[in-house]
């Protein structure tokens, strides 16, 4: 494969031609990173094996997209062509444009040593290489599997940074002049705290959110910074091969359900693509589960569900603006969805993006912004 030709044209669409990431993306092959990966079909995952095809791995890996390399417990590289994959990705090689905004939120100067969070493919560690050079690179992933395959595809492509398994969320070996996460974290951990030198900047995204985290490290153990005007999303931290599984049998409940009726001004919003919305909810409410889909008069339908068991099922009829809202169990989801959506309309925005961000010794993070604030 002419891999450069396709790296050029990636470079033009993912990078701004003035950035100092430009030239690393023309030089990196990321088809190396990404031989096999899965394509969504209606069926589920179906795996695409690259060497078989070289005009669509072309395509595929030079293109500005995230490549699901991981569903569930089965990697891309193992699973068998022609047998559909059911679940949820549980890793992937980051779309450019996002790995090298992170990156470069990081502004990582020469010299200094770098921990990339998440390895997945390799991708990230390897644009981290062609700047720094692979002494100044650690790149850790809690996943045996990926380690390996990454640190053999980057000694191809040329680098050989330090490469780990290890859980992130625990103690790190070593400390390092900037920490840069391709994964979410529901707040920061402590062992990033211990590992980030004195003047040291962390970079990441705060799980079920769309928000960037940058925040640099004072003599005194603590950390300041803010919440971005920026937004990205990933994957959020795992500890086993799997996410734990969805809400399913209390999706059945939410579905036929009566519970507590009330009526919303507002029509039904897929919260999730509504960034700044979805993003204030997390962190009013973590760990809410949404889906959404059409009724049977063709009306507009979201279903909200917890872990705590608390559940909302809301509908919009076509043509009509208000929402018949059904709820249950300890709280009442959708009501903060609305109370959300209200401020929100009164203020004109939200206050999570732009946030002040404090980080004690401990890692307790917390945001503030215009009299708001919350602790994670």
């Amino acid at each position: 494969m002419d891999w450069k030709q396709h790296a050029a044209a990636l470079a033009r669409k993912a990078v701004h031609p003035t950035s100092r990431w430009y030239g690393r993306v023309i030089a990196t092959p990321r088809h190396l990173c990404v031989p096999r990966w899965y394509e969504a079909s209606p069926e589920g995952w179906k795996v695409a094996d690259g060497p078989g095809d070289e005009a669509m791995w072309a395509r595929a890996a030079y293109a500005d997209r995230t490549l699901v390399t991981k569903v569930g417990p089965v990697h891309a590289d193992h699973a068998p062509a022609g047998s559909p994959v059911i679940g949820q990705p549980t890793s992937s090689s980051t779309l450019p444009s996002l790995v090298v905004k992170m990156l470069s939120y990081g502004r990582l100067p020469e010299r200094r040593h770098v921990l990339d969070v998440a390895t997945g493919s390799g991708y990230s560690a390897a644009l981290a290489c062609a700047q720094l050079g692979d002494d100044y690179v650690t790149t850790v992933d809690v996943d045996p599997h990926l380690t390996a395959a990454a640190a053999e595809r980057l000694d191809a492509i040329g680098h050989q940074p330090k490469v780990l398994t290890q859980d992130a969320t625990e103690e790190l070996p070593g400390t390092y002049d900037r920490i840069v996460s391709m994964v979410s974290v529901p707040r920061i951990p402590l062992s990033w705290m211990r590992a980030l030198r004195p003047a040291g900047r962390l970079v990441t995204t705060i799980a079920g959110t769309g928000l960037i985290l940058t925040a640099d490290k004072n003599d005194d153990g603590t950390a300041t910074g803010r919440i971005q005007w920026d937004r990205a999303a990933f994957m959020a931290t795992r500890v086993g091969d799997d996410y734990p599984p969805q809400l399913n049998d209390l999706f059945q409940q939410a579905r036929e359900a009566e519970g507590h009726v009330t009526a919303s001004p507002f029509p039904v919003l897929d919260v999730m693509q509504a960034w700044e919305v979805w993003s204030m909810l997390t962190l009013t409410a973590p760990g809410i589960e949404h889906r959404t889909g059409t009724g049977d008069d063709g009306g507009r339908m979201a279903w909200m569900l917890h872990p705590d068991g608390s559940w909302a099922r809301a509908h919009t009829k076509p043509g009509s603006r208000t929402t018949t809202v059904h709820q249950g169990g300890p709280r009442r989801l959708y009501t903060l969805l609305d109370e959300i959506r209200w401020r929100w309309i009164e203020h004109g925005e939200l206050p999570v993006y732009g946030a002040r961000v404090t980080i004690d010794a401990g890692g307790r993070t917390t945001l503030a912004r215009g009299g708001w604030s919350v602790t994670l």
